[in-house]
């Protein structure tokens, strides 16, 4: 497959751009060779400057639950962008998009927009701080929850891919007040609030990790942390940046029947724009100013764009749309499983609606441990591999796919037929 133009362009873009791009994970820095530069995309389909055409399992990241160029969102953005691209004062849009999250996601009783999941993150953790009046946070290893500095201890994404534990240029003073715990171990947990009674602001956590690739909770995992910081007085923040409205209408609060404090959201809510949400209880949200003293602010907060996107996308949302989703990923999941222990590999393949990532080397994975026992010089073959049949995967062996309710069973047997290939042909050189 030629990808000429896209390599000219990696090549000038390294000219002035850090790294030749503006998120580092796009690099292929995890998987080798050069990022693939793309021009448009439509439904479950990507087009690359070459020409070459992808079914797309990247999906942005995750904010296109409705597939590329979904005709509701296109017409919505450009019918605001024929109004104004930004006020920068308020919108009834704002109002009607913090009404709609709140009516999906009820434990969000009042909702602030901001531009970035690394945002929301950041706000909520501050937020948790002024009203709790404690200093320490509690988050796991290998959950991301976007790049501020209190919050990329032992984090998971691009510092995952690129093997930097711990970040350069955080103070020590900031990075001690991070707590890190693994994910899915209980008994760390309770042993970690025992020894710091009152003392604990929050416990932030991605519900399904997306960052380390997809990781699910164990039974009662979810319901300890609920539990614990209750009982503590430590405030219960959910990270839905991946996994709101992705995995059920009410995210993955609902589908799990456990309810935190403070909840983060991002991706699906801006239908592909830059956007993010932080939201909660009302006695905590009345903090934030200017209700509060807990100071947070964005100029570009509630673009009418963005929130025009994210309307149009959240108005798609129902809970028929799920069972579907549901049963195309469980079928990817199943059929890359059986093709690739098939050919001889030792693979877990982890699933939740919308959501999977495919491990080699290990058979089941439950935590960042078991994470890092995955074998990613494997996955960095099938990724090239793939690439070359038509199908992008995540250019890391521990970043999540996604699919879209646009994939449908040809975009599977279309995928499937070229892993089976791809897997018998790696099988027969190592």
């Amino acid at each position: 497959m030629n990808r000429n133009r896209s390599r000219e362009l990696f090549a000038r873009a390294k000219s002035k751009v850090p790294g030749g791009v503006n998120s580092p994970v796009r690099a292929f820095g995890g998987v080798g060779g050069d990022p693939v530069f793309f021009v448009s995309g439509n439904g479950p389909w990507l087009t690359d400057e070459d020409g070459n055409r992808y079914v797309d399992y990247v999906a942005s990241w995750g904010p296109m639950l409705f597939g590329h160029s979904n005709p509701k969102l296109v017409a919505a953005v450009t019918e605001q962008a024929s109004k104004s691209m930004g006020f920068g004062a308020p919108t009834e849009l704002e109002i009607r998009m913090a009404e709609k999250i709140s009516a999906l996601m009820p434990s969000l009783e009042r909702v602030r927009m901001v531009s970035s999941g690394t945002e929301a993150a950041m706000s909520a953790i501050r937020l948790a701080r002024g009203f709790t009046a404690r200093d320490l946070i509690l988050k796991f290893s290998g959950c991301y929850h976007g790049h501020s500095d209190s919050l990329l201890s032992k984090a998971g994404s691009g510092l995952l891919t690129f093997g930097i534990p711990n970040c350069p240029g955080i103070p020590n003073d900031i990075a001690k007040l991070t707590l890190t715990l693994p994910f899915n171990d209980i008994s760390a947990l309770e042993k970690l609030f025992k020894e710091n009674p009152q003392r604990i602001a929050c416990v932030i956590v991605e519900p399904v990790a997306g960052n380390m690739g997809c990781v699910i909770p164990h039974q009662g995992y979810l319901e300890c942390l609920r539990e614990v910081t209750r009982r503590d007085g430590a405030l219960l923040i959910f990270d839905e940046v991946i996994t709101g409205f992705r995995l059920a209408s009410g995210g993955a609060q609902s589908l799990f029947g456990v309810t935190p404090d403070l909840t983060t959201l991002g991706k699906i809510i801006g239908g592909g724009l830059p956007v993010g949400a932080f939201g909660g209880r009302q006695d905590v949200m009345a903090h934030i100013a200017p209700d509060g003293p807990v100071y947070q602010a964005g100029t570009l907060s509630g673009n009418p764009l963005a929130m025009a996107a994210g309307l149009a996308a959240l108005e798609q949302i129902n809970p028929e749309i799920y069972p579907a989703l549901e049963e195309q990923t469980r079928a990817l999941a199943d059929g890359l499983t059986y093709a690739a222990r098939s050919a001889g590999f030792t693979v877990a393949c982890n699933q939740v609606c919308g959501m999977f990532s495919l491990f080699f080397g290990v058979d089941a994975v439950n935590n960042f441990d078991d994470v890092m026992r995955a074998d990613a010089g494997i996955y960095r073959k099938f990724f090239h591999k793939m690439l070359d049949a038509g199908v992008y995967l995540a250019p890391s062996a521990y970043e999540v796919g996604f699919l879209s309710t646009s994939h449908t069973a040809e975009t599977t047997a279309l995928t499937l037929k070229a892993a089976e290939k791809a897997l018998h042909e790696i099988k027969e050189v190592v």
